[in-house]
């Protein structure tokens, strides 16, 4: 039996979009999130999806829950409780939902503090996919502090 860590499997978290759909990853120890992309949501986003799941060893996936300020639904909330479902049945995978409100605004944060260049800062992609790391990020810290058994 291999004990090496870095065969553990990652979690990812997805920021979807019906443009763009930013990704994040941890690493094997899931310790810490990083965004790792921004991909299309087009007639390839599944494929293309499923393709950067097995080639990464995803084991869990958490979704990005839209809600309002207030808790209640937003247009796009169905949706996204829909992809959830096709997901799953796609990937073979739990799907869990995570409160997305405000990492949007934290990633903007973020970015204007760490990129320096203007015309990478408007990148939109670069926005999604530190959205999802953050979504990630709050899950790992949260569990960190979980009690063993």
């Amino acid at each position: 039996m291999n004990l090496n860590p870095l065969d553990t499997q990652r979690i990812m978290a997805i920021d979807y979009g019906e443009k763009r759909v930013g990704l994040a990853l941890c690493d094997p120890l899931r310790i810490f999130a990083y965004p790792f992309k921004t991909i299309l949501n087009d007639r390839n986003f599944r494929t293309n999806l499923m393709s950067i799941i097995k080639e990464n060893g995803v084991s869990l996936i958490l979704l990005g829950y839209p809600l309002k300020e207030n808790g209640m639904k937003t247009d796009i909330t169905e949706i996204v409780e829909k992809f959830k479902i096709e997901l799953e049945g796609l990937s073979g995978l739990s799907v869990l939902l995570r409160d997305e409100r405000y990492t949007s605004a934290i990633a903007k944060e973020r970015i204007l503090e760490s990129v320096k260049s203007r015309k990478k800062r408007r990148d939109k992609g670069l926005l999604d996919k530190n959205a999802a790391s953050i979504i990630l990020q709050d899950y790992l810290d949260e569990n960190a502090k979980k009690p063993e058994g």
